[in-house]
């Protein structure tokens, strides 16, 4: 179960000042266009694994365990079209890697 930040203003926000979040939840930032993304972990509490997702859901670049409050820049290194943020550990749980695919009805296959 995913959160979607679509605007600007959810993107801007994100998970910010959340105290938990759960093993199977995260948010999904989706943006109009492909561009590369940079990210930061302020006033963020708790570490994430950040997924830079392509058109499809095609995981190009991860960004593993990031540190909570942490104001050092988290880049997409690729244009993107999305990021998944989910728990930190969630990607060595799944087993996930470069090329993987992250499946959501906003993110479709045939593109």
């Amino acid at each position: 179960m995913v959160e979607v930040a679509d605007t600007p203003e959810l993107r801007a926000t994100g998970l910010m000042f959340r105290k938990n979040l759960a093993a199977d939840a995260g948010m999904l930032f989706l943006y109009p266009d492909r561009k590369k993304i940079s990210m930061w972990m302020k006033n963020t509490l708790i570490s994430l694994d950040m997924l830079f997702l392509d058109r499809d859901g095609t995981i190009l670049h991860m960004a593993e365990h990031t540190t909570p409050h942490s104001t050092a820049v988290v880049s997409s290194r690729f244009r993107v079209k999305a990021v998944l943020e989910v728990v930190a550990g969630t990607a060595d749980r799944l087993g996930l890697r470069i090329g993987d695919r992250a499946e959501h009805d906003l993110l479709p296959a045939d593109q």
